[in-house]
């Protein structure tokens, strides 16, 4: 018989829907805020660990918790019995997921997790087993059916685990006051870390990988400099102070020159910076956020931005546009 594939993914969906429906009854109770009271009070880690399904459902527990201000690790069970229990020490919290309540490598544990005196909060299908009898809280998944047909595979449970994981999580994010700025220090590689942790500071290449020259300078002279600093600009500065800041002279700039002095028949050769250049330039701090500098350079149309110091207001160096791509920052 041909399988209708589109209403059996219909099935199980309202299947584990509905599971989700009876998880949130089981939530009625104080069971739910003593879990959340007992992670928030750990003065160690949350330790998950679970067998089998659940194993790989506490694993992601584990790294949700971790990644939202929880400090937590995965334990194997059966890696446990032969020595990883050593991870598990005082003032830590064993969070146990086990559907049946039974898990034999779990329940070998708990003598050692007595007495050590680590606190054990179990999720389990009912309250019934070893490991809920042994917990200081006891968190229910109800009895809700496997959307498994053969009524076998961990499927409505696995999903009720998950998403009461998660509910753990925010719960305790909230009560954190965890930020944006909080979840980039765990996520530095991420769009979001990068976001929120890199300063122009980290990106701009110093005074001395500078063209710099002053207002006087001659722009044929300066030309060389420009094309072996690969930056498309020249900091223009004031005669006698390298330091201080007038103008710059771009890539932009050099063709808008070619072309006005093309037209009206002017010697090139005789032109200085001061003739060409772009007074009062957009600038930034070093410690600006260098998606804030991406930010202005994209609305300003421009490639290149000089960083000042916020102090003094001499230059400090200056950031492009490839130094945000090469950075990951998204353009």
């Amino acid at each position: 018989m041909p399988i209708d594939f589109l209403q059996s993914a219909k099935n199980t969906l309202n299947t584990e829907i509905r599971g989700l429906e009876e998880l949130k009854l089981q939530l009625e109770g104080d069971t739910f805020t003593e879990a959340c009271e007992l992670i928030l009070a750990c003065q160690g880690r949350v330790v998950v660990t679970g067998m089998g399904k659940s194993g790989h459902v506490g694993r992601k527990i584990a790294a949700t918790f971790a990644s939202t201000g929880t400090p937590s690790f995965f334990m194997h069970p059966g890696e446990a019995g032969h020595g990883d229990l050593g991870m598990l020490v005082r003032g830590d919290v064993l969070l146990a997921i086990s559907n049946s309540g039974d898990s034999d490598e779990i329940s070998m544990l708990l003598p050692v997790v007595k007495r050590l005196q680590i606190p054990l909060i179990s999720i389990s299908r009912t309250e019934q087993g070893k490991i809920p009898a042994a917990a200081q809280v006891v968190l229910k998944l109800g009895l809700s059916a496997e959307a498994c047909p053969l009524k076998l595979a961990p499927t409505t449970s696995s999903t009720a685990t998950l998403a009461l994981g998660d509910a753990i999580a925010v719960a305790l994010l909230e009560a954190r006051d965890f930020t944006p700025e909080d979840f980039a220090l765990s996520h530095p590689a991420g769009a979001l870390g990068k976001k929120l942790l890199l300063r122009v500071s980290d990106l701009m290449h110093p005074i001395e990988d500078l063209a710099l020259a002053p207002t006087t300078a001659k722009l044929l002279d300066v030309l060389p400099e420009m094309t072996a600093k690969q930056m498309g600009m020249v900091v223009v500065t004031e005669v006698g102070a390298p330091d201080q800041l007038r103008g710059v002279f771009t890539d932009g700039d050099l063709r808008r020159a070619i072309a006005a002095h093309a037209k009206s028949g002017n010697a090139f050769d005789q032109l200085t910076l001061i003739d060409v250049m772009t007074s009062e330039p957009m600038t930034v701090s070093d410690s600006m956020l260098a998606s804030d500098a991406l930010e202005r350079m994209k609305q300003a149309k421009i490639n290149q931005l000089v960083v000042i110091h916020p102090d003094t207001q001499l230059i400090s160096g200056a950031v492009t546009l490839q130094d945000m791509i090469r950075a990951g920052l998204s353009v």
